[in-house]
């Protein structure tokens, strides 16, 4: 037969699932924020010039995708180096090495699914890159820039501690004495 987990190692994982299904939802939320700004913006421009383009629904599914890349990259320790030295380090640490990290992904992502569909690989290349360096870079520079908060966030949560931050953040304070 089977050995029974004890119960208190069944509350532990319980409670290690749950806490990662929060961060989970947490990233989730803030990528598909983001990625549906990008979604409205570009189906804007594409409705000024007459072109139709479902992205909305690629927000969802990208930031599901994107959460959970995000959650292994954190899981295997990227971007930790400089995690004693002052704040900014870290976090323009990581938000380099998650913006290569999205990058690289997405271009994988997006040569597979083309291949699966019968196109070749340069076909299959995504066109928001704009097919050039001028577009990795403006795509990484975007993506440097929305990852800026949340590893900020993130890194000052670290220090702080989570709750700490959730709490200063979202939790009425009533009436504290100014400082000036």
């Amino acid at each position: 037969m089977g050995e029974s987990v004890p119960l208190p190692q069944r509350r532990h994982l319980k409670q290690r699932v749950s806490d990662e299904l929060k961060r989970f939802l947490v990233i989730f939320l803030y990528l598909w924020v983001v990625f549906g700004l990008l979604s409205i913006h570009k189906s804007i421009i594409l409705a000024e010039q007459h072109l139709d383009y479902p992205e909305h629904a690629f927000a969802i599914i990208n930031a599901f995708i994107f959460a959970k890349v995000l959650l292994l990259g954190e899981h295997f320790s990227l971007g930790t180096r400089f995690k004693d030295w002052p704040l900014i380090y870290p976090i323009l640490h990581k938000c380099f090495i998650f913006t290569v990290v999205l990058i690289c992904f997405h271009i994988v992502e997006s040569i597979l699914v083309g291949v699966w569909h019968g196109r070749t690989i340069a076909e299959s290349f995504p066109p928001i890159l704009g097919g050039s360096l001028k577009g990795l870079l403006s795509v990484g520079v975007m993506c440097f820039v929305v990852l800026l908060p949340f590893f900020g966030f993130r890194e000052i949560g670290r220090v702080f501690g989570r709750k700490e931050l959730w709490a200063l953040i979202f939790v009425h304070r009533g009436n504290e004495p100014k400082l000036s």
